[in-house]
């Protein structure tokens, strides 16, 4: 009788808080912060592997950022092999998230866009992100656009593609190679030859199935794109170019000659293999990271200027739900993240004493980098034992600029980037969307073509002039005619209106 009584009353008490404020909730009370702000909580899916402290950093950064701007975040890590399909399910069946990581690589941007799973951007940040709008370069906010509107702010670092041979240091030195003036796939030869008549049991031209030959166009739907320098746009498929035509017979006289390894069509990268050169897609002091990865010293050579595209320059961002309820707030954190140093860096590296230190910067070199950006009087240095605990992937959170440089990092590191990026060159494409929806069931098949003779082809495990004919059948049975021709009409249209 008494438990019958008192049920009834909760109920009661429940159905007048309800009508007094649905919002609250049966006995609840919101979330306010030291000011007595109401503290919303945001989602953000983020691409890379979960971290072991990553809920100690994040408990730290919502102790910031809610008395700071009332948010407090919710971070879902989705490890790299499982983003893009995990990202699809999530937006196609309208989970709950407010931020997600987007790119052209990742979670495909424009794809995104174009099924309106995103927010407009451009009032919020005329308000909310006033800051981040001025100081990021607005290239990367071009790039950024569909349609004339923006959907993501980007996480400003490198803008162009940067491809690069990558050469073992400890042969570069015992042969005096000079490495700094390789640049074409034909510059390497005499040194293939050297390395393989020498060193017996070092791969000199090291390849995987990832590998692809270089490319002097932007493929803007793979393999139909713009060459490079071309003014005038003509749309092409890469494979019928004289340059990738002359590139795969090269390929193929270095596989023949025992340059590269006989497995490369198929191989995963192993590191324990020892190799001359191999190719990477880097930036500025990239050989640093490279080296850290490898256990060996290398160095780098570009091998071509570095051009920004559509593609280089969407390569990170982060998105807002178009069904955010917090769009405001949203903006604000972006905002935030990529204006503020000790958040960013907390985001970056972790909790300053426990997963790194700073460390002061050397009188001299703080002297000679006088008057360049992004200059600042510490460095970190990572705690060994608790790095492997929060090693996230720090241009997924947001801008590079602001965050400090490694203590094995020069303190110009950020100034060299921005020049990197001032002096890329535009590709004639840059800005251009293509839309696929005349032919999304053409351009569906060249996957599985590419896939079947492409990693074959780029590697020179086979003879181009039999297997190139084979994959032109194939993709002019897709349809690639027909795509070259849309792309053509579209691009003239949008050359036209420029």
């Amino acid at each position: 009788m008494k438990n019958g009584f008192w049920k009834r009353a909760v109920a009661m008490g429940c159905a007048a808080t309800m009508t007094a404020g649905m919002l609250a909730g049966c006995g609840s009370k919101a979330e306010t912060n030291e000011n007595g702000d109401e503290v919303v909580e945001l989602v953000w899916y983020q691409v890379g592997d979960a971290q072991k402290d990553a809920q100690m950093v994040i408990d730290k950064v919502n102790e910031y950022t809610m008395n700071k701007i009332g948010v407090k975040l919710k971070v879902n890590y989705v490890g790299w092999g499982d983003y893009n399909q995990k990202m699809q399910v999530i937006i196609n069946t309208g989970d709950t998230w407010d931020l997600c990581f987007t790119s052209s690589w990742a979670n495909d941007y424009l794809q995104n866009v174009n099924k309106g799973a995103f927010l407009e951007l451009d009032e919020l940040l005329q308000n909310q992100g006033k800051e981040v709008f001025d100081a990021v370069d607005p290239r990367f906010w071009e790039a950024a656009k569909v349609n004339g509107k923006i959907y993501g702010v980007p996480s400003e670092k490198e803008i162009g593609t940067n491809m690069m041979w990558v050469f073992t240091k400890e042969y570069v030195d015992k042969y005096n190679i000079p490495y700094q003036d390789l640049h074409t796939l034909e510059d390497l030869e005499p040194w293939l030859k050297l390395i393989k008549e020498n060193e017996p049991n070092v791969v000199p031209l090291y390849l995987t199935r990832d590998y692809t030959a270089p490319t002097y166009m932007d493929k803007i739907q793979d393999p139909v794109g713009v060459e490079y320098g071309d003014k005038d746009l003509v749309v092409k498929n890469v494979l019928q170019t004289e340059k990738m035509q002359s590139t795969l017979n090269t390929m193929r006289k270095y596989y023949k000659d025992g340059y590269i390894n006989k497995d490369a069509a198929t191989t995963s990268d192993d590191k324990s293999i020892k190799r001359f050169v191999t190719k990477g897609d880097g930036q500025p002091y990239a050989e640093l990271i490279w080296s850290k990865d490898l256990g060996y010293e290398v160095v780098a050579s570009s091998i071509m200027d570095p051009q920004v595209t559509n593609g280089s320059a969407r390569g990170a961002l982060t998105a807002i739900n178009k069904n955010t309820k917090h769009p405001e707030k949203a903006v604000e954190l972006l905002n935030l993240i990529n204006t503020d140093q000790y958040l960013r860096n907390l985001l970056n590296y972790g909790i300053e004493g426990v997963h790194w230190d700073k460390v002061p910067v050397d009188e001299a070199e703080l002297k000679a980098a006088e008057g360049k950006p992004y200059i600042y009087d510490c460095k970190v240095k990572l705690n060994e034992e608790k790095r492997k605990d929060y090693s996230v992937p720090y241009w997924v959170q947001g801008g590079l600029f602001s965050t400090y440089v490694m203590d094995n990092e020069p303190i110009d590191k950020w100034a060299t980037f921005k020049e990197f990026n001032d002096t890329a060159d535009e590709a004639p494409s840059f800005g251009f969307d293509f839309n696929l929806d005349p032919v999304s069931t053409e351009v569906a098949g060249f996957r599985n073509v590419l896939d079947e003779f492409g990693r074959a082809l780029y590697t020179g495990s086979v003879e181009p002039a039999d297997y190139l004919a084979q994959m032109q059948k194939k993709l002019e049975a897709t349809g690639i005619q027909k795509v070259i021709d849309e792309m053509q009409r579209q691009i003239d249209e949008w050359k036209a209106a420029k």
